[in-house]
């Protein structure tokens, strides 16, 4: 800076002045001091201007750690858009592991004492999170992935429609057919588990179709997605809507021992598009998630909250959208009311 002054022939306030406040000086003083920073090719030290600004630009978020050396692909996807979204806005983000939201808690609380970031941006949300209330009692901006269950609502969030991306499964089925759909869900305390339920009910209610007895909860695991599926298929499914594709794979399993074919014999839609879903025989329908897009989102929602700590809170809901492939195709069983031709 001090060499852009000599050059330039002004102070080094000057020179701070045409960096962040450009409005304040004169256009030809102003064009003077750009020429020199041209000229030597002047860059501000960003470590420098944050410590002077007490401000890190950069954004944490805590990844479970039970994700770690398993596949996650959905949480992937999401964390690369995020860091590519930030990256994008002049930030950095910081990933660090945590157990559960206690821990979570600690965390935010060691980086923030160190200046390490400057907000954060949470997943995994649920009701009652104390995250939120922890954030928003010490001031920090946050943004979720993943809305606010409760009526409190804290903070600002993107969230994907679950309900709206099962119901459009549901009525791809219904439309080839199918008249028996059971839904392969997540337990009843599952917040987006039953947010996503809803849409499979609502789709089956509004065609007048039996809903009660066609929901089984299962862990999202394989292991307990077969022994749901099991339990699901005695009750004479034509087709499964499952609330993700970890699921769908779990009943892939149980009508193969059965002798039976996905989309031949049961119609079978997931959840999440991830990259095994166009691999599996038959390829899998399944909702793909806007998540490069919530990514974007969030990191706005942050860069806003960061310019306007008090403006009120912003949410906005992501429809997501059916990829039907093989899994759900449309030469379903007849209508149970039909009667055979001859």
């Amino acid at each position: 800076m001090a060499d852009v002054a000599r050059l330039a022939q002004v102070g080094r306030q000057t020179v701070s002045n045409a960096l962040n406040s450009p409005h304040l000086l004169r256009p030809e003083t102003l064009t003077r001091v750009e020429a020199a920073i041209e000229e030597l090719g002047y860059r501000p030290h960003a470590a420098a201007r944050s410590l002077r600004r007490r401000e890190s630009r950069t954004i944490g978020h805590a990844l479970e750690r039970s994700m770690a050396g398993r596949s996650n692909a959905v949480h992937d996807r999401f964390l690369h858009a995020l860091t590519e979204a930030a990256d994008a806005a002049g930030h950095r983000l910081v990933v660090f592991p945590t157990d559960d939201p206690v821990q979570e808690i600690e965390r935010y609380d060691q980086l923030l004492r160190e200046q390490a970031v400057d907000a954060f941006v949470l997943d995994r949300t649920r009701t009652s999170d104390p995250r939120h209330r922890w954030l928003h009692d010490k001031g920090v901006p946050f943004v979720a992935f993943g809305r606010a269950w409760d009526e409190e609502g804290l903070g600002d969030w993107v969230d994907v429609d679950g309900a709206a991306g099962t119901e459009a499964a549901t009525e791809h089925l219904v439309a080839a057919g199918h008249r028996r759909v059971g839904l392969l869900g997540w337990p009843e305390h599952s917040d987006s588990g039953r947010d996503r339920a809803a849409g499979w009910r609502r789709t089956l209610e509004r065609h007048g179709l039996p809903v009660e007895g066609l929901r089984v909860g299962a862990e999202n695991t394989t292991e307990d997605a077969r022994r749901a599926a099991r339990v699901l298929l005695e009750h004479d499914v034509t087709a499964v809507v499952a609330l993700s594709d970890t699921l769908a794979l779990g009943c892939y399993d149980v009508l193969r021992e059965r002798g039976l074919r996905p989309g031949r014999d049961v119609a079978v839609t997931g959840f999440d598009d991830s990259p095994i879903a166009a691999l599996l025989d038959p390829p899998l329908s399944s909702v793909e998630q806007p998540l490069e897009q919530a990514a974007q989102e969030c990191v706005r929602m942050l860069l806003s909250r960061l310019a306007a700590p008090r403006s009120p809170y912003a949410r906005l809901l992501l429809k997501p959208r059916l990829v039907a492939r093989d899994s759900s195709h449309p030469g379903g069983p007849p209508p149970a009311d039909s009667t055979p031709g001859g």
